[in-house]
């Protein structure tokens, strides 16, 4: 017994000796503007609830950090004529961090005039948004459009599963407005999100089966909401999704480059142009959109 652990001693001291250390280049590059920047709108509420979370990029291996050090920070408010374009502005709202260092931005409450956007605004007129954000001499913007959505007609439990035991079926059932080439992004909580098109029910009533990898204890309520989106906000949160898997929030940063609708305008000499072509690669991450949401509640039995 003892001639055996000496032996087994020997090997591992031998193979202990032939370790090699192995460098691994990592990607790195300068930090790049994160923009988190989806803004719900619940119609029956005075105020749009606006809040931007900014952070920016890290190496390989580090944390993402949030930016606290913008210059400015700005939504620009004008009205679209008949033809799509800006009719001049109607408003601004200028925002700021209540809590230093969160690298989250709201409307600005020390102004002396409301900084708050109406919820009025989006229904009575056609207004574009356009989020102007100057950080560390570079000029970001994003521009949207408010895209309305629907109720979610019915919430209920199932009792199927797709891999196993471990699952809960919801099944949910909707009915998409006539309007042909709708959008739509549910979100399910949990960071748990799909986004889906009306190409095979237009204007139709529409059920489906979502499944969550957990089972859920009796009480446990499931808040369930349902977005309105664009054919530009449904294609990237489409392939941010793919990317990620559900594995984390959509506006995290992916592991490969997603691009959204914030571009790097700095050295364009038309506002009216929010569009970087010819400069490829200055650009930020992340994506500003306003639509409405319907909620709904499901109470696990």
């Amino acid at each position: 017994m003892k001639k055996w652990f000496l032996y087994f001693l020997v090997c591992a001291t031998a193979l202990a000796g032939c370790e090699d250390v192995i460098d691994v280049e990592t990607p790195s590059e300068d930090p790049r503007l994160v923009v988190e920047g989806l803004l719900r709108v619940d119609t029956t509420q005075m105020w749009i609830p606006v809040e931007i979370k900014l952070t920016q990029t890290s190496n390989f291996f580090g944390t993402i950090e949030p930016v606290t050090d913008v210059d400015e920070i700005v939504i620009i408010i004008q009205e679209i004529d008949e033809n799509g374009f800006p009719d001049g502005a109607t408003g601004t709202s200028s925002l700021t961090q209540l809590d230093p260092g969160s690298g989250i931005y709201v409307p600005d409450p020390s102004f002396d005039v409301d900084q708050r956007i109406p919820v009025s605004a989006v229904l009575e007129a056609n207004l574009e948004f356009t989020l102007v954000i100057t950080w560390r001499g570079r000029r970001y913007a994003a521009q949207t459009r408010y895209v309305p959505s629907v109720p979610i007609d019915e919430l209920r439990l199932g009792d199927n599963t797709l891999f196993g035991d471990e699952e809960t079926e919801v099944i949910v059932r909707f009915t998409d407005r006539p309007d042909e080439g709708d959008f739509y992004i549910f979100d399910f909580g949990f960071g748990n999100y799909l986004a889906t098109e009306d190409t095979f029910y237009n204007g139709q009533e529409f059920i489906f089966s979502y499944f969550y990898d957990e089972v859920f204890e009796p009480g446990t309520a499931l808040e369930i909401g349902l977005l309105g989106a664009d054919r530009t906000l449904y294609n990237y949160m489409d392939l941010l999704l793919e990317q990620t898997d559900g594995a984390q929030g959509p506006f995290q940063t992916p592991v490969a480059t997603v691009r959204g609708n914030v571009f790097d305008v700095t050295n364009l000499d038309n506002d009216e142009v929010v569009d970087n072509a010819q400069q490829p690669n200055t650009f930020g991450l992340g994506y500003f959109a306003i639509v409405q949401e319907f909620k709904s509640t499901l109470i696990i039995e």
